[in-house]
């Protein structure tokens, strides 16, 4: 599975079945519908009704003399999900796809999102909001908004990059971009708005963590004295790096077991910004029962954030930050000459790297994962041919398999359940209103992971339980000699993925075929699904011994077919002929590949014989129930 900021896009979310709200006049069209230009206006009865909430918006931004506002769809710790208080610019427009960007004018509403959520956009938006299909924000801004305008926006939405590109493009032709610290969304959101989750915040047992959090704080405070710009303190925005620093897990975001929260510490203090009544008192206990080394947290609100942070950078100080995760909130508050910048924070990249009790914790997670969804897989061949089962019941009966094993909690993604065309569509996900039946005619692709208390899983299998055409027998097993090539690759340490990707294109290359997503991504202990920074991008870090990624090619036939293939492999020190340091790819996904799709006269011998060994660590690791036929 893999997304836009790893080089692929987000799930896509299916549309509810929809019909008008009022008959339609002779030869109206759709498009005349969505955008009003008959009269009376049309709308789809799915639309939501936004015209008090966007009056109530202009008013707020009247009164600061703004000349549009901008809403993205992200929260104050750059997530790639977000929990419902989050949805701002879903609640503003009535839209619910996971990707697009929102402004308001005085004047006009209008949506920017991407061609999978064109349709559902029309369908959920009323007759207030333009939708845009292609363009530019800005380029739109500038026809808007008059010479000398302001553009206000909220700085824990933007990231660094979006501010400095957005206010690069705006200051060159004379309008400003202007930081409003109050959400205006949030103000006239008012008592509608979801409630701030409120689960307790709780600390994972000694068996599931690979060192202590003091440990992990030591550690880092090495590296700030390493470091030649001479750092004297760390500030951690992204939600997966207090909650790995900490050991500490909570619910706050759907898929992932975080908790709104930051971290600022030196080698003298450490502060938790978190909303304290989370905390019990055994928790309280567990962050402070040793507090020599300067090892006690001191808690401090999470509203309190930025006057903390503005406090300290008051001072002789150089703060540590990545600035992938530090919103442009964050970061205006630091004089420049003050900032101590990487991609990527210490923590970040240190997590990256498992030690040896944290793959053991990870490979044992994968073994129960495979459990679940062999039993599902084999369910499927069972009772797909009597026509009872639909892609939305399929994936509920995976989720249920997951639960059903030891320390299971929760899928880590919603699961993509694809038959026949749909799998051609890369990131599609079913829903109860629009699904498809399973079919023995047709492929199936299901993409789909858990989170365990010992770690997270990220598996893609794609079959066939009838008779598969040629063509589809050699897209598949060309997917799988891309995934075979790249999960064999002996490379030297300190390798980038980029160098290395084109290894699981190379048998699709050979015959004009393709796939337009990325190939591989981090993954977590009990943490992100899509951990970065590892993975196969430009923007990754070097491949190092003991980082998780996903390996995962695919190829889709639009309108037909999908397929792809993806295991969880360790990085690992190879064995050569000769000295040096070179490593290589060990999976640790442990679920077979359908035979009924594989064309043997397309593998060579090594290829043939890596299925034939992996299909017999499958029957050495996985439990006699799972075994594969």
């Amino acid at each position: 599975m893999a997304w836009a900021r790893w080089g692929c896009c987000p799930w896509l979310v299916l549309l509810c079945a929809c019909t008008w709200g009022r008959p339609k006049a002779a030869n109206l069209t759709r498009e005349d519908v969505r955008n009003c230009s008959t009269s009376p206006p049309y709308i789809p009865v799915t639309a939501v009704n936004t015209t008090e909430r966007l009056t109530a918006l202009r008013q707020q931004i009247q009164m600061l003399n703004l000349s549009a506002y901008i809403i993205p769809d992200t929260d104050a710790h750059m997530s790639e999900y977000i929990g419902d208080h989050d949805k701002r610019r879903a609640w503003i427009t009535g839209f619910t796809g996971s990707a697009g960007t929102a402004v308001v004018t005085m004047g006009k509403a209008a949506l920017w999102t991407d061609s999978r959520y064109w349709t559902q956009a029309e369908r959920q938006m009323d007759c207030n909001w333009e939708l845009h299909r292609e363009g530019n924000i800005v380029t739109w801004l500038l026809t808007e908004v008059p010479v000398g305008g302001l553009v206000g926006f909220d700085p824990f939405l933007f990231s660094i990059d979006s501010w400095e590109s957005y206010n690069a493009d705006l200051q060159a032709s004379d309008r400003q971009l202007v930081s409003i610290a109050d959400n205006l969304v949030d103000l006239v959101w008012g008592s509608e708005r979801p409630a701030v989750p409120s689960q307790p915040i709780y600390a994972l047992q000694e068996a599931f963590i690979g060192s202590t959090w003091q440990d992990k704080v030591s550690g880092i405070r090495s590296q700030m004295q390493q470091r030649r710009e001479a750092p004297t303190a760390v500030l951690l925005s992204a939600l997966d790096e207090t909650a790995w620093l900490f050991n500490l897990r909570s619910s706050d975001i759907p898929y992932n077991p975080f908790f709104y929260s930051y971290t600022l510490f030196t080698d003298s203090f450490i502060r938790l910004f978190v909303n304290k009544s989370r905390l019990s008192s055994e928790t309280l206990q567990y962050l402070n029962a040793d507090c020599t080394l300067h090892m006690c947290v001191q808690l401090e609100d999470y509203s309190q954030v930025r006057d903390s942070i503005k406090a300290y950078a008051s001072g002789d100080v150089r703060i540590w930050i990545g600035t992938s995760y530090t919103t442009y909130g964050i970061y205006e508050l630091i004089p420049k000459e003050k900032l101590v910048e990487d991609t990527y924070s210490p923590v970040m990249v240190t997590k990256a790297v498992k030690n040896s009790k944290e793959q053991a914790l990870l490979r044992a997670s994968h073994v129960r994962d495979a459990v679940a969804v062999i039993r599902y897989l084999v369910w499927l061949e069972k009772n797909v041919p009597s026509g009872a089962v639909d892609e939305f019941s399929g994936a509920e009966l995976l989720d249920k398999f997951r639960g059903e094993e030891e320390f299971s909690s929760g899928p880590s993604f919603e699961t993509i359940s694809a038959s026949g065309l749909n799998a051609a569509l890369a990131h599609y996900s079913p829903t109860k209103e629009l699904h498809r039946k399973l079919s023995s005619d047709e492929m199936y692709l299901v993409d789909s992971g858990g989170q365990y208390w010992d770690g997270t899983t990220d598996i893609t299998r794609t079959v066939h339980w009838g008779t598969p055409s040629a063509f589809q027998k050699e897209a598949y097993t060309r997917v799988l000699i891309g995934n075979i090539d790249l999960s064999r690759l002996v490379f030297p340490a300190a390798t980038s993925g980029r160098m290395v990707e084109a290894f699981a294109r190379k048998a699709l290359w050979d015959v004009g075929l393709n796939y337009y997503h990325g190939t591989g991504h981090g993954i977590g202990n009990f943490l992100c699904v899509h951990e970065w920074p590892v993975g196969f991008q430009s923007s990754n870090i070097a491949m190092a011994k003991g980082m998780f990624t996903s390996i995962e090619p695919g190829y889709y036939q639009d309108g037909e077919f999908g397929v792809r293939i993806e295991d969880i492999a360790l990085v690992v020190e190879a064995e050569t002929k000769y000295p040096g340091t070179y490593l290589a790819f060990e999976v640790v996904s442990l679920v077979p590949y359908d035979r009924n799709l594989i064309d043997v006269s397309l593998l060579s011998p090594e290829q043939l014989q890596y299925v034939n060994r992996y299909y017999q660590t499958i029957r050495e690791k996985a439990p006699p129930r799972t075994r594969p036929r």
